[in-house]
């Protein structure tokens, strides 16, 4: 990697793979194909092999979909601050309860913007924010976690023409949390490592991910990776930019052709049900809410649909019993990160689906 000493390197990587669990990931020297020019891409312009990315290896076309996803709205050079992002990010994780991209996207956000932005959004103080863009941006990511209610007419710190990378960084973190949550530990080491180190480890993940932005292609760069797709009901707010709107309509495609091979289509019927009247709100402390709509499956789709359900709503209660309940019947790495997929980013586009595409007065 350029930029970074080959011990480092390798280093990041022990501690990228280290951190997944349930599924085994693909290993850098083993990639090929579409795996290793994920992996390319994501070392050379994220600066790590990010392990919410890598979780989903086991899936490659799946795990591409991931990339364009992050990759063309947080990455890639756009209208909107790369600071402005990284707190729509951090926002956007500390509503899903997801410690790990908190601590991730917090850390980066303090090498941009300082540490008082960093630190009141990840506890949620957004009112706290000093920098009125940051505050702002991570205020509509807060809210726009909910459905709006009929006459609600929120105020949005962006222009239409940023429209696409607010919500699309939105989007795309509330599908990372579930995915995070799911498979990786609550913070970027280890969990057998000291959680006294997880200063340094921040500290290096932000420098590291800092001094990549440097390297970072044009915009819409890692579209060839997947092919063409039209662009799905629920994307109007990605219309005013063309490589954004295209990133989703083709990791929507990518995720829905895995899913049709691995979901059976009554755990399809049920999300589909359970995510039309949702309105963003948690579900419950506990896990008894999904008792109910589980009902109406056959018993040995349960535990897909017990999965799919936790994934979308709550994926924070997820633990490895309900992972090793799934597994009895369907071993395949694959076939977990598909589901798993499918599950988050259903989720994601239905909360995308709430937002505007016209923008607001635009910032300042």
């Amino acid at each position: 990697m350029t930029g970074m000493a080959p011990v480092t390197a390798r280093a990041m990587r022990g501690l990228a793979l280290a951190q997944i669990r349930f599924v085994t990931p693909v290993r850098p020297g083993a990639a090929d194909g579409p795996t290793a020019r994920v992996y390319g891409q994501m070392e050379r312009e994220f600066g790590v092999l990010a392990p919410p990315v890598a979780l989903h290896s086991p899936a490659p076309e799946v795990m591409t979909a991931a990339w364009l996803m992050l990759r063309e709205t947080l990455i890639a050079p756009g209208k909107v601050d790369r600071a402005v992002r990284e707190a729509v990010a951090a926002a956007v994780s500390a509503v899903n309860t997801c410690p790990y991209c908190v601590s991730v996207h917090g850390a980066t956000l303090r090498g941009l913007a300082g540490e008082q932005a960093a630190r009141t959004i990840a506890a949620g103080r957004i009112a706290e924010v000093a920098e009125t863009r940051l505050r702002e941006a991570a205020h509509w990511a807060t809210a726009a976690a909910l459905r709006p209610r009929p006459g609600d007419a929120p105020y949005v710190p962006f222009s239409a023409a940023e429209a696409p990378e607010y919500v699309g960084v939105a989007v795309v973190f509330h599908y990372l949390n579930r995915m995070v949550n799911t498979f990786l530990e609550d913070a970027p080491m280890p969990a057998s490592a000291p959680r006294a180190g997880l200063g340094m480890v921040q500290r290096v993940l932000s420098h590291v991910i800092r001094g990549a932005s440097r390297r970072t292609g044009e915009a819409g760069a890692s579209l060839g990776l997947l092919p063409p797709e039209p662009e799905p009901d629920g994307l109007r707010w990605a219309g005013a930019n063309p490589h954004i709107a295209q990133a989703f309509a083709r990791a929507a495609g990518a995720v829905d052709r895995a899913a049709r091979q691995v979901v059976a289509p009554g755990v399809r019927d049920l999300l589909d049900r359970e995510l039309k009247d949702w309105d963003g709100a948690p579900r419950g402390l506990g896990r008894g809410w999904v008792d109910a709509p589980l009902a109406a499956l056959p018993p040995a789709d349960r535990p897909a649909g017990r999965l799919a359900l936790l994934v979308a709503f709550a994926s924070y209660q997820i633990d490895a019993t309900v992972i090793e309940e799934y597994r009895k019947d369907r071993p395949d790495d694959a076939d977990l990160v598909v589901l798993a997929s499918w599950a988050a980013l259903s989720a994601a586009l239905r909360i995308g689906g709430w937002a505007p595409a016209d923008g607001g007065p635009g910032p300042g």
